[in-house]
């Protein structure tokens, strides 16, 4: 491996220059033969053998007797690295070494040994490598906006040292993301998104894919993205809803779409984020949808549990929570009894009002100590600010066949039987005050006969923030958006 030779000096006594310097830039010009192995896989089994590590300089402790302790990361792995003057390492090797920036790409070259004791600072506890080459592919600036160290750092940890804001995270979330926590979340919320489509592909779901670019509010909302068009206007698609419902009423049965939703939020929420939607045919009540959402539900936390344990744990050392506990079957109440346990609380709410963010979160308290669970059902909800598609309930007109899910007090699915029936669409139509011309195309899709559906819509990263116990949704979003960032 050929070092790029002007950015050393070479001398008489520096008989190692061939062995570390900076790399040319890789063109791809040709090919390598030495095999680059994966930090995490360096283990006992390996010792005495020499071998090929590619990794960010995580850090770098040198000391006046010529010793240096390299510590390498690749992604949540990492491993120590030994460096000093000896008849292989010349004092040049040395200095070049310990004077590498940190979070720079380095290869090395060097020979698996046990570690005299435990490094608890590292993944690989048990071994470390004696370095014999060291190259720089691709270097860092010695001064980071943000250092690594810092962002991995716990708030609990020490009011006194120094804590990354969320602000200046986020202003520099390349780096941010590198922490051994945002690796794991991130390969986490993979898994939910994967979950969601084993799981509904088992059951008969077919995925398809919804416009972005709409002409008119495609779930009820009000407030729309505009965007120019050519010579006219149109949106940013707030949900999949009318959609979903139109490839039921094409006889596609089942069906689920992933992708991002577009919504004018109040400040503490996104206004961009993925939204995880389904809907499906029932037989004769929308129960039969409610149930496969619920098991659909309490699938994925035990899947996320047991193939995600190591993944998780590195989330809760910089982010400590509780388990996230949940029931099998999944617990239902009626909105009414939610009530109850509200009214038994103190809490007095009106029978058709609908729950304020604040008592949603007291209702979850109560449940969670009633039921011992952080996810639960809340069933027949007022009709009064469903949207115009919901079918109302047939026994009391101030409800509706809707329901909410809930993960630790807050709301992560808003769901309902939506209305199949041409006339009764219309004349909730009429009754929401909505224009029938902007959206008569959808209209339509039920004047020629539709069964019986029902579904619901899951925010990806308030399940991902929920399920992990951590305090704000951008933590959960890789590039967030909201009322004050577009960027990065």
């Amino acid at each position: 491996m050929a070092s790029d030779d002007s950015t050393k000096t070479t001398t008489e006594e520096d008989f190692t220059h061939d062995n570390y310097g900076i790399l040319p830039l890789i063109h791809s010009k040709e090919k390598c033969d030495h095999e680059l192995f994966p930090v995490c896989d360096i283990n006992e089994t390996l010792t005495k053998q020499t071998i090929w590590v590619r990794g960010r300089l995580h850090t770098s402790r040198g000391n006046k007797s010529k010793q240096c302790f390299i510590v390498i990361r690749h992604q949540s792995a990492t491993i120590q690295a030994f460096i000093c003057v000896n008849e292989n390492v010349s004092k040049a090797m040395f200095k070049f070494a310990a004077s590498i920036p940190k979070e720079s790409i380095i290869d090395i070259e060097g020979e698996v040994s046990l570690a005299p004791v435990p490094i608890q600072s590292c993944t690989q506890k048990n071994v470390e490598l004696q370095v014999t080459k060291i190259f720089v592919v691709s270097p860092a600036e010695p001064r980071l906006p943000l250092s690594i160290e810092v962002a991995m750092r716990p708030d609990e940890l020490n009011a006194y040292l120094p804590h990354a804001k969320l602000g200046t995270r986020l202003d520099n979330r390349v780096i941010d993301l590198r922490t051994p926590a945002n690796q794991a979340i991130y390969r986490v919320e993979a898994g939910v998104c994967k979950l969601f489509r084993d799981i509904l592909d088992a059951k008969g779901f077919v995925e398809i894919h919804t416009p972005k670019i709409i002409s008119a509010a495609s779930g009820g909302g009000d407030i729309l993205y505009p965007v120019t068009y050519f010579k006219s206007t149109a949106y940013l698609a707030r949900s999949p809803q009318f959609y979903k419902q139109m490839a039921i009423a094409a006889d596609f049965e089942k069906v689920y779409t992933i992708g991002s939703v577009f919504r004018p939020e109040e400040l503490r929420k996104l206004t961009e984020f993925v939204s995880l939607d389904l809907e499906m045919v029932f037989n004769y009540h929308y129960h039969e949808v409610v149930d496969t959402i619920a098991d659909l539900f309490t699938q994925i936390f035990k899947d996320l549990a047991k193939r995600f344990a190591t993944e998780i744990a590195i989330i809760n050392k910089q982010f400590p929570c509780e388990p996230f506990q949940y029931v099998e079957p999944a617990l239902r109440l009626e909105y009414k009894d939610g009530l109850a346990l509200l009214a038994e609380a103190g809490v007095k709410i009106g029978a058709d009002d609908y729950l304020r963010t604040e008592n949603e979160r007291i209702l979850g308290r109560i449940v969670k100590a009633k039921y011992h669970t952080d996810f639960y059902i809340l069933d027949k909800c007022p009709l009064a600010g469903r949207p115009f598609y919901t079918m109302p309930d047939p026994n009391n007109p101030k409800y509706s066949n809707s329901y909410n899910m809930f993960m630790r007090c807050e709301e992560v699915l808003s769901g309902a039987q939506h209305i199949h029936d041409s006339q009764l669409l219309l004349e909730r139509v009429n009754h929401h005050k909505i224009n029938v011309d902007q959206i008569k195309y959808y209209i339509d899709a039920f004047r020629y006969g539709c069964p019986p559906h029902a579904g619901g819509s899951i925010g990806l990263e308030r399940v991902l923030m929920l399920y992990l116990g951590l305090d704000n949704v951008r933590k959960t979003s890789m590039f967030p958006r909201d009322q004050n960032r577009v960027t990065p």
